[in-house]
């Protein structure tokens, strides 16, 4: 009897698995794999369950990748019901994973279970990857899993991951690429001292805004082809001083940049520690900068399986979809290092919200698009 998504999805929303807590989601996820012939791995890092589940042993492997955690349901007497009690109101699957994923995930392992009852045999096999720690700092999750198959030999021809990936509408947007993203913590050192004498200090606010204002004004690039021009932006400005008559010591401020396959980390990174060096060494003061990079720029070139998937989204929508690189990271950023990729699932609108939800039509036309790009891709 093939698996259906609905009852799937509600089984992995009462699991409240909110990173870096698994509850039981990926144990439920891999006795339904079981129960379709899937012979699974569960690869575990520190505290983070991660699961690899493969349907067959020859090529090519056709892979579908994703997340069982979420991220917490912030205050429960919002919600129309509760998070972890997964309800149907209004044609609409309401709770905490409904959007962002767990019901992709079902619906993907709904089209499995009917492709495999269509096609006894076929040439190829199907994986999962499946992490449970994409909402969180992503070190013992995807990241690892895809470093351990590399040591295995595990090859992946082509990889589809789930993510919500349409703004309003089912069908409208495939992601082929994300931003980079990088974020900086500049600290500002100068000389404290009295408000009345600042001939005897040397005040590092002035030295932060010079510093803001010229990275702020940076023009990083006009966009390409597939992605939106780079942008800066300022997070956090900190002066941690308690006294109105104390010229402060240090000053610190956050900022983040996402930027496009023009740059790379380390390019910015120079590009803005001669910023730095320059406008300090002026000021006579001193900085410090720690960096945290999220994710390079990546872009999957367009391929006949790109296409495919673009073509039968279509068909079922009857919207065709916008190849795009819009966006926050993804898994998909650690995916690519071993297989060419690409994002689709639901619709995001109500992702990371109170009442986060699924319309049901949408998981019926979601399983019959993973069931059709599985029968196209084995053809």
């Amino acid at each position: 009897m093939p698996i259906s998504e609905l009852k799937l999805a509600k089984e992995l929303i009462r699991r409240p698995s909110v990173t870096p807590k698994d509850a039981g989601a990926i144990n439920i996820l891999a006795k339904n794999l079981r129960s379709l012939g899937f012979k699974c791995q569960l690869i575990n890092f520190k505290n983070i369950k991660n699961l690899y589940a493969k349907l067959g042993k020859s090529s090519p492997n056709f892979c579908y990748a994703g997340h069982t955690d979420v991220v917490p349901p912030g205050n429960i007497k919002d919600w129309s019901v509760n998070p972890f009690k997964p309800a149907i109101k209004n044609n609409k699957l309401i709770g905490r994973g409904a959007n962002d994923m767990k019901a992709s995930i079902a619906c993907f392992v709904a089209a499995v279970s009917k492709f495999k009852a269509k096609n006894k045999k076929f040439n190829g096999s199907i994986s999962l990857l499946i992490t449970g720690d994409e909402e969180g700092i992503a070190i013992n999750g995807t990241k690892r899993v895809v470093e351990y198959l590399k040591r295995k030999r595990e090859k992946i021809n082509f990889c589809l991951v789930g993510e919500p990936t349409n703004p309003n509408k089912l069908g409208e947007m495939i992601k082929i690429g994300r931003r980079g993203s990088i974020t900086g913590r500049l600290t500002i050192i100068g000389t404290q001292g009295h408000v009345a004498y600042p001939h005897r200090a040397n005040n590092p606010t002035n030295t932060i805004i010079k510093i803001l204002k010229k990275i702020k004004e940076i023009k990083l690039d006009r966009g390409t082809k597939n992605f939106q021009p780079s942008n800066l932006e300022i997070t956090k400005i900190n002066i941690d001083n308690h006294a109105d008559n104390v010229i402060p010591g240090s000053a610190t401020t956050v900022f983040n940049i996402r930027f496009n396959n023009k740059h790379s980390s380390a390019s910015l990174k120079r590009k803005l520690n001669s910023i730095f060096q320059s406008i300090t060494k002026k000021a006579k003061c001193r900085f410090s900068i720690k960096y945290e990079v999220s994710g390079e720029a990546f872009l999957t070139k367009p391929n006949k399986t790109t296409f495919m998937i673009q073509n039968t989204i279509k068909k079922i929508t009857r919207i065709k979809p916008k190849l795009s690189t819009a966006g926050g990271t993804s898994d998909a950023r650690f995916i690519r290092k071993i297989a060419p990729c690409l994002e689709f699932g639901l619709v995001g609108k109500t992702m990371h919200k109170i009442d986060e939800s699924v319309p049901l039509s949408d998981l019926k036309k979601l399983t019959n698009i993973y069931l059709n790009i599985l029968e196209n891709y084995f053809k």
